[in-house]
């Protein structure tokens, strides 16, 4: 078979739909007029960054060794940013074109099951019949290791003796949603997962909260091309007949993936990322630096600025790597992320995983998302400590007085010191913000000493690592801090690089603090589908592209809740596709600006806690009674 006949017969196979939104012309950002030609569009922020490189390396007291080293880095810094960033806006980005046909040939010689083909073995048939279980298979595009593959959308297991040999419906699979009994669908195909919950790489977790769900987007989000060939066959048990595949909001929504895919844009730039280790290394060298040499406290102090700006633009990449969305190698991304993240940074790869695995899945879910469960401090929403509310959905209980959080797994519950904390929340949500880096240096330690109880397939292959690498981090941090004459300068220093820092615990906040919340799980229906659900409770931050680096990704909150996989230098391009999207469907698409975003925070903070002054909340007792006597005593 040549090109064009392989070409010609994989469109009737598995017609891959290109998204165009009928809006495009007013919506829809314009292509960059500059694709393929460097230093055209030097941004505004670059040369901020190289003027003030410039001014700091000229005054501060070294010598023209260390000025003109910076200066160079500073260039540097400037020229990769614009090779990093040249192919945003385009159609089809120069440098990451999606795969060629003699690519899509080479995938598929080993993939696609001639038709007729009988793949059940001889006598193992559940019935004790032979089962065809045999599709011609369309194609379709998935990501794997960050490369778009065109591949077969679907592969029939080997064995047939697991198959039900009757049709499925999704209310008969949504009794099948707990630990010991997890089904879940995955483009009308039905698997019984109960076997592989506790091996799963992301935890148990993920998976009981989408039991007895339609996972689909959710699946392909996670899960690389490999797995629906490699594992998803063994665990097939048969097909539902009212699934939501063909509904047209849902097709048309995927269509946008599948046009992500189609131009590359799951593959990260390598550049962009040469730019982020050049950048990070200049601020931790200026922050050791005017740390130990400073000729004064105003010196040494500015090193404490310095290190908070690492901190902040390091987690970052860590997000990126808890994604997978750098070398999209779990593996890979993981031991590098902990190495470097955990031991420069502080704050745990591992707890940061396995709690924020399970925020994607059910974001702003009252009683399921860790990340809107900040009791005793915070209280996003009055559902949280409303007697009524939470009785109306069923999770209230009268004696423990409140709900079960399935994530940390213990009754939340309200007292006399919750009362006080959140109807104050939002005169101490900056300063709470301020010292909030503190908690999660505690949170990595529990999490490292719990791993086992929590994630046993994270715990068995990186607990040790993690506890080394978190104990290197306050070595460094401890010894640092102490070449400081004063114990005051060393106080100011602390207090003044982790409230600064803090503006990244700010940026997360109001991402999801004032959207939608919600009891249970959602994807229960056309309603609140995987694309719904996400522009339910996530917003944007409405941002300068010359600003992007200063927001690392998290501006495009709504966009990268939808493609968590994909490159943050790509999540602009995404932007482009799925706001005209949801225009046209009327789906809510929140974007505000940064100062707006934190107004807006605030308000709703307030708008709480003014309700539960209101209200009042049902005490249980003294402060020894308190989650706070809890957290700071370890109990529960």
């Amino acid at each position: 078979m040549n090109k064009t006949e392989l070409h010609n017969s994989l469109a009737p196979a598995g017609p891959m739909p290109r998204y165009v939104p009928s809006n495009s012309s007013s919506s829809i950002d314009p292509p960059s007029s500059n694709v393929g030609v460097p230093f055209s569009r030097l941004r505004f922020g670059q040369l901020v960054i190289v003027s003030f490189l410039s001014f700091y390396l000229n005054h501060v007291p070294f010598t023209l060794n260390y000025v003109l080293p910076g200066i160079l880095i500073a260039s540097i810094l400037c020229i990769m940013s614009e090779y990093a960033e040249i192919h945003e806006g385009s159609d089809v980005p120069k440098s990451m074109t999606p795969p060629t046909i003699e690519e899509i040939e080479r995938s598929l010689q080993s993939q696609v099951v001639p038709p007729g083909e009988d793949t059940s073995d001889d006598d193992d048939s559940a019935s004790g019949e032979d089962v065809e279980v045999v599709e011609k298979p369309g194609l379709i595009w998935r990501e794997q290791d960050g490369k778009s593959v065109l591949v077969p959308s679907f592969y029939p297991p080997k064995s047939s003796k697991n198959l039900l040999n009757r049709p499925l419906t999704m209310s008969e699979v949504s009794s099948h949603n707990t630990r010991s009994s997890c089904w879940v669908v995955v483009e009308s195909h039905v698997y019984d997962i109960t076997r592989y919950i506790d091996h799963h790489p992301g935890g148990w977790l993920p998976l009981t909260n989408m039991a007895g769900k339609d996972c689909t987007d959710a699946f392909a989000n996670y899960h690389p091309a490999n797995i629906y060939k490699d594992m998803l066959p063994s665990f097939y048990i048969g097909d539902v007949t009212d699934s939501l595949d063909g509904t047209e909001f849902v097709k048309e929504h995927r269509a946008i993936r599948q046009e992500l895919l189609r131009r590359g844009l799951f593959e990260t730039n390598s550049y962009y990322y040469y730019l982020k280790i050049v950048w990070l290394s200049f601020l931790l060298v200026s922050a050791v630096s005017l740390t130990l040499l400073g000729p004064s406290k105003s010196f040494r102090l500015g090193g404490a600025v310095f290190m908070a700006a690492f901190w902040q633009q390091l987690a970052f990449i860590g997000h990126d790597v808890g994604h997978n969305a750098i070398s999209h190698k779990k593996w890979k991304d993981t031991t590098l992320g902990i190495i470097f993240g955990n031991t420069l940074g502080g704050i745990s790869l591992g707890w940061w995983k396995h709690s924020h695995n399970v925020h994607h899945i059910v974001c702003n879910s009252v009683e399921h998302d860790p990340d809107i469960q900040h009791m005793p401090l915070f209280a996003v929403t009055d559902e949280i400590f409303d007697a009524e509310k939470l009785q109306e959905a069923g999770v209230y209980d009268d004696e423990k007085q409140g709900f079960w959080s399935t994530y940390h797994m213990k009754w939340i519950s309200t007292d006399v010191v919750s009362r006080f904390l959140v109807s104050n929340q939002h005169y101490l949500f900056y300063p709470i913000m301020a010292v909030a880096r503190f908690n999660l240096y505690i949170q990595g330690f529990i999490y490292v000493a719990t791993a086992w109880s929590q994630d046993a397939w994270f715990a068995k292959r990186f607990q040790k690592l993690e506890f080394v690498t978190l104990l290197g981090f306050l070595t460094w941090l401890t010894l640092l801090v102490s070449s400081l004459p004063t114990p005051t300068e060393r106080l100011h220093w602390l207090l003044l690089s982790h409230a600064l820092a803090g503006w990244l615990h700010v940026q997360i906040c109001i991402s999801h603090f004032t959207m939608d919340t919600y009891h249970g799980h959602a994807y229960n229906g056309p309603q609140d589908d995987w694309f719904k659900m996400q522009c339910f409770t996530t917003m944007n931050v409405d941002s300068y592209r010359w600003s992007d680096f200063v927001h690392g990704g998290l501006q495009f909150q709504i966009e990268h809740h939808l493609y968590p996989r994909l490159p943050r230098h790509n999540l602009r391009e995404a932007r482009a596709l799925v706001k005209p999207f949801c225009l046209k469907h009327s789906v809510p698409y929140h974007e505000l600006g940064f100062y707006d975003s934190n107004v807006e925070l605030v308000n709703g903070l307030k708008s709480v806690a003014m309700k539960c002054r209101e209200y009042g909340l049902k005490g249980v007792g003294g402060f020894k009674e308190s989650q706070i006597y809890e957290g700071l005593n370890a109990i529960g």
